[in-house]
């Protein structure tokens, strides 16, 4: 029996070139299980992504995802529920939530952001 997910909104940054690259990894990886993740360019939504529950500058800093419960998961929770929903990744998802690798890659993550976002 095949497990079916419930949908989930991603918003990226479609200004970030390596944003859309992670995504397209990501549709690649995911096939059919793609098909229930729901991508929002969160370029220029400043409104929208309040009404959603989202602060924008926090959305420029750190991956959010929506669940279909209306739950937002941030940085490395976002990461871990989108990689869980993904056979290939599930490992991955697995290793960077374990205590001793999840705070080190959350800092790495955020000098990568803060350097990013510093080119703008």
């Amino acid at each position: 029996m095949a497990t079916t997910h419930t949908e989930l909104i991603v918003f990226y940054d479609g200004d970030c070139a390596t944003c859309i690259k992670d995504r397209r990894w990501y549709e690649k990886l995911a096939g059919k299980t793609g098909d229930s993740v729901q991508w929002l360019d969160i370029t220029g939504r400043d409104e929208e992504l309040r009404q959603q529950g989202v602060d924008p500058l926090e959305a420029l800093q750190e991956l959010h995802v929506k669940d279909s419960q209306g739950i937002i998961h941030r940085e490395m929770d976002a990461y871990i529920l989108l990689m869980g929903r993904v056979p290939l990744l599930k490992p991955l998802a697995w290793l960077i939530s374990l205590p001793v690798i999840r705070p080190a890659l959350a800092k790495m993550y955020h000098s990568w952001v803060e350097r990013r976002l510093a080119k703008r």
